[in-house]
């Protein structure tokens, strides 16, 4: 019998392809539209040299994505206040691109300071309005469902006899800790959390306090993944939307916006999870 053959990952020139589709669409509106005075151009030489300025950007402006990504894992810095930064250094060379482009064919133009820096401010905002676009249109934070895993052999099943019907069905599995926990509270839980001699169950919808101690609670999660971050603080991994940073402190930010603390023996432990 053959193993199942794992996924696998999407070729990185499948997104290569995608973003090129993208900034020839940009290119191709920008050409036609004519923004910052290039109305004045012919048609077809204005949508060229559009074309050219939105693959030029994206050869300049794409490896910024991968230092932004890297510096907001390793270094826990906002990714927003990463992406105006590497916006803004990226349009240093963009704007000497455009200078070459818009001379050609003939010998490049270095106009005074006053054009290139006219010149700069026009391409952060076409370079920083096209990395916005393409930060909308990335996928959620959320990990993408695995595609499901198809056996390469699946052993005949034996016919039921006649005389003999069918099985019932399992009864659905019963959660000890959901039984506590009001209806209109669901039953997706993103963490636990110690009060006293109650905890509290945080669900996607809300919580409730329920008399019992946090490691019997632990116990009755089922397999739902999740870790204790914190003598008072059980997590559900699904549930972490972000990781905040203060000097030593690390608190994980959770669905609705609840904040859970990391004890600083864990750090590590999360770290080698890759939850952080």
């Amino acid at each position: 019998m053959s193993e199942a053959s794992a996924p696998q990952p999407a070729h990185p020139l499948r997104q290569i392809l995608i973003d090129l589709a993208v900034m020839s669409v940009v290119g191709l509106f920008l050409g036609l539209i004519g923004p910052f005075g290039t109305i004045a151009m012919p048609v077809v030489g204005r949508i060229l040299s559009w074309l050219a300025f939105a693959y030029v950007g994206y050869a300049i402006y794409r490896p910024m994505g991968v230092v932004v990504e890297w510096a907001a894992r390793r270094l826990a810095l906002p990714a927003a206040g990463l992406w105006v930064a590497a916006v803004i250094v990226a349009t240093l060379p963009m704007t000497v691109a455009v200078q070459i482009i818009t001379s050609l064919p003939g010998p490049v133009r270095w106009p005074g300071i006053d054009v290139i820096t006219g010149t700069y401010f026009s391409v952060l905002v076409i370079g920083g309005a096209v990395t916005l676009l393409f930060n909308l249109l990335k996928p959620g934070q959320g990990s993408p469902a695995a595609a499901p895993v198809v056996p390469a052999y699946a052993p005949p099943i034996a016919p039921i006899a006649a005389s003999e019907p069918p099985a019932p069905p399992p009864p659905p599995p019963t959660n000890p800790l959901l039984d506590q926990l009001p209806a209109e509270l669901g039953s997706a839980i993103i963490a636990l959390e110690m009060e006293d001699h109650y905890v509290r169950i945080h669900t996607a919808l809300g919580s409730a306090l329920v008399l019992m101690r946090l490691r019997d609670a632990m116990a009755q999660v089922g397999d739902l993944e999740g870790m204790q971050v914190h003598r008072s603080w059980w997590v559900a991994r699904a549930a972490v939307e972000d990781v905040l940073r203060d000097g030593r402190n690390v608190r994980l930010r959770l669905a609705r916006g609840i904040e859970a603390p990391v004890a600083r023996a864990k750090v590590a432990e999360l770290r080698d999870a890759r939850w952080i």
